[in-house]
C-alpha cells in the first residue's frame, strides 16, 4: 500500500486529531476522568461520532480500571489499539481487493448522492480492478442526468473498460438488466452499475433499488453481491446522516469513503464503520486515477497514531 500517499492524504486527519488529543493529555501523569473527558471531545470533534466515541471511552475506561495507573503516555497506545478493534470487527478480512471473484460476473450496485464522487469512484474502482487483471464492464444506471452519463463514458474510456449505456431518461432498471446481460454474454468478471443519487425522494429511491435488484435477480438470483455505498468523507457528519438513509433504502454491504486527503474529518472512516456494521472496503485519497486504494485498517491507523 502506497503509505506515503496514505500519509498524505490523512495528513489534516492526523494534524487535528493530534492536536486535541495532545491537548488532552498534556501536564498530567496519569489517565483520570477529566483526561477521558477531554479524550471524549477530542473524538467527537475529529468527527468519530458519539456513539462511536463513547464505544471508545468505554473501552478505555474498562482497561485503565483494570490495569489500575496507567499513564497518559500509554493513552495512545491503549487508543489506538480499541480504534484498530473496532475497525476490525466490520472487517472485510485482508484481500488484496475484498471481493468474492468465484462469482462470475460479480455485480456491484454503486449507490451515494450526487456530489460525493460515485461516478469517479467507479471508474478509479473499474481501473484498480482492471490493474488487477480482472474484466471489467460500467453499466450507466443513473440515468436521470446526462453529465453522469458522460462522466461515466470518460471514465470507462480512461480505465479501458466497455460501458453500457443507454439515453437519459431510459428506465435504469432496463440499464442494469442490459449490462448484466452483456457482461454474461461477454464473460466479464466484474460488472459496476452506476445509480442515481437522489435522496430528497426516500420512496422513489428505495422503488427504485428494489426495482434494479429484482431484474438483476432474473438473470443472476444472487445478484448484486455488493451494494457498495460511496459517502464524502470531508462532510462529516453529514456522511453518518446519508449513509443511515441509504441503509433504510437498501442493504448496504460495503462503503468507500472518498475525498479523505482535503479534510480533518478523517475519523469519520472509524465512526461510520462501527454505526453501519459495515465494512469500509475503500477510501479515496486525491484525484487521480490511482487515488482510490483499498481499505488497509492496519495501514490507517498506525498513519493516525505515528
Amino acid at each position: 500500500m502506497h503509505d506515503d500517499i496514505l500519509d498524505k492524504g490523512l495528513e489534516k486527519t492526523k494534524r487535528g486529531l493530534f492536536s486535541r488529543l495532545s491537548r488532552a493529555v498534556m501536564g498530567r501523569s496519569r489517565v483520570d476522568e477529566r483526561v477521558l473527558d477531554d479524550l471524549e471531545e477530542a473524538l467527537i470533534a475529529s468527527d468519530v461520532g458519539v456513539d462511536t466515541t463513547l464505544k471508545i471511552i468505554d473501552r478505555i475506561q474498562e482497561r485503565v480500571r483494570r490495569d489500575k495507573y496507567v499513564n497518559t503516555e500509554e493513552l495512545n497506545r491503549l487508543l489506538r489499539e480499541e480504534v484498530e478493534a473496532l475497525l476490525l470487527e466490520n472487517s472485510s478480512g485482508k484481500e488484496l481487493i475484498p471481493f468474492d471473484f468465484s462469482k462470475k460476473p460479480f455485480v456491484i450496485l454503486v449507490v451515494g448522492v450526487n456530489g460525493v464522487g460515485k461516478t469517479t469512484t467507479i471508474g478509479k474502482l473499474a481501473s484498480l480492478l482492471k490493474a488487477g487483471g480482472k474484466k471489467v464492464m460500467l453499466g450507466a444506471a443513473d440515468t436521470f442526468r446526462a453529465a453522469a452519463v458522460e462522466q461515466l463514458t470518460i471514465w470507462s474510456e480512461r480505465a479501458g473498460v466497455p460501458i453500457i449505456k443507454q439515453t437519459m431518461g431510459s428506465d435504469p432498471a432496463a440499464v442494469a438488466y442490459d449490462s448484466l446481460s452483456a457482461a454474461i454474454a461477454r464473460q466479464m468478471d466484474v460488472l459496476l452499475i452506476d445509480t442515481a443519487g437522489r435522496l430528497h425522494n426516500k420512496v422513489n429511491l428505495m422503488n427504485e433499488l428494489s426495482k434494479i435488484h429484482k431484474v438483476l435477480q432474473k438473470l443472476i438470483p444472487d445478484a448484486p453481491h455488493e451494494v457498495l455505498l460511496v459517502l464524502d468523507g470531508s462532510t462529516g457528519q453529514n456522511a453518518y446522516q446519508q449513509a443511515r438513509e441509504f441503509s433504510k433504502a437498501t442493504d448496504v454491504t460495503a462503503l468507500a469513503v472518498t475525498k479523505l486527503d482535503g479534510t480533518a474529518k478523517g475519523g469519520v472512516v472509524i465512526g461510520i464503520s462501527d454505526m453501519l456494521q459495515v465494512p469500509v472496503k475503500f477510501i479515496g485519497l486525491g484525484e487521480g486515477i490511482n487515488d482510490l486504494q483499498v481499505f488497509d485498517k492496519k495501514a490507517f491507523v498506525a498513519t493516525l497514531f505515528e
